[in-house]
């Protein structure tokens, strides 16, 4: 009979805490759930030496993970290789156990590992995004620069048919059947990932009409870039796509007007504010919570720290920047969360100030 857990008491039992209680039971679970997985990848280190998944009816530890430990394939990779890491190099338990590196971290810095190198490796690693580990990685091996390629995918073996299919032939008293539904092509993730320190590989895929345009850039570039890289006309591109929404987001200009005065009780961010406003936060959000600053650069807005509708003015000295969700958060803490907020696309930036 199969026995489960009563864990339908949990979330009755958390709604009853404050939030400050929350908050020290998360951090709590957090260091519980690190130090029981490394205890496990230590156990998975002398499981795998003494081989012990084999009188278990196992042909490999990955089965014995995922069959017998009911472990996803993904979680019994990394703790597979996390414990194959940790034989070699038992520093990495350590790191594991508080947090300074993650089973990404380590199943990305595994292969590069040796004797000489494995303690500056990791102590570089601390607390970096599996982005900024990817960086290290492609520093300890560096790869060539990629060639730019631009080819058409391959069609879809069910549009092949249906485009090969004979028509059915004409007839006057039967209507022409409807076109065969063809599945779409499966969309292929976009890849960005480091080859070196200063080199990166990006791979998409792209639509006939922005192949058109590609196209027609590499015409009108002939003259400055004539053998039509790819690359050289997407850095271009962007660079041009930077500066506009640098003036859109920033007002930046390379010729500022005068400042003027802002007019008391105006809401409306001068140009000359929001430049002064974006370079001192660095163009991210500047909330301080208990753990630091937001690291956050995207869908940024003009946040009042008197808020406006006490009487705060839009001055640089009341104006920072604010990432959506800390503005939205701190409009509820001076207004309340029954306030009805405007509701905007996702995708959507406002260049206006915020709504606090």
């Amino acid at each position: 009979m199969m026995v489960y857990r009563n864990m339908t008491n949990v979330i009755p039992r958390l709604t009853r805490l404050s939030d400050q209680e929350l908050l020290v039971e998360v951090k709590a679970l957090a260091t519980r759930e690190r130090e029981v997985t490394t205890q496990l990848i230590a156990a998975l280190v002398e499981m795998d030496a003494r081989r012990l998944y084999l009188c278990e009816g196992c042909s490999s530890l990955f089965t014995y993970c995922t069959q017998v430990l009911r472990l996803s394939e993904h979680a019994a990779y990394g703790r597979i290789e996390a414990a194959r890491a940790a034989r070699r190099f038992p520093i990495v338990l350590d790191l594991l156990a508080d947090g300074s590196v993650t089973l990404t971290t380590v199943c990305l810095l595994a292969p590069h590992l040796t004797p000489d190198n494995h303690r500056e490796v990791l102590e570089s690693a601390r607390h970096k995004s599996k982005r900024d580990v990817e960086q290290l990685v492609a520093a300890l091996r560096p790869q060539p620069a990629v060639a730019s390629t631009v080819r058409k995918l391959p069609v879809p073996r069910l549009a092949a048919e249906a485009m090969r299919a004979p028509l059915p032939p004409k007839s006057p008293h039967h209507t022409v059947p409807a076109a065969p539904t063809v599945a779409a092509a499966p969309r292929r993730s976009t890849v960005v990932a480091p080859l070196a320190p200063e080199l990166f590989k990006i791979q998409f895929t792209m639509s006939r009409e922005m192949h058109q345009k590609l196209r027609r850039a590499q015409d009108l570039l002939r003259h400055v870039v004539p053998a039509g890289d790819p690359a050289a006309i997407f850095d271009r591109a962007l660079t041009l796509l930077v500066s506009e929404l640098e003036k859109t987001r920033t007002d930046a200009a390379t010729r500022p007007r005068a400042a003027r005065p802002t007019a008391p009780g105006s809401r409306h961010v001068p140009a000359s504010v929001k430049r002064k406003v974006w370079s001192r936060d660095g163009g991210q959000c500047a909330f301080v919570g208990t753990n630091g600053r937001c690291v956050e650069r995207g869908f940024l807005e003009y946040h009042h720290v008197v808020a406006y509708a006490a009487g705060g003015q839009t001055t640089v000295e009341n104006l920072e920047l604010r990432c959506r969700s800390h503005n939205a958060y701190e409009s509820e803490l001076f207004f309340g969360p029954m306030i009805v907020r405007e509701a905007r696309e996702p995708w959507t930036v406002s260049t206006r100030s915020g709504p606090s």
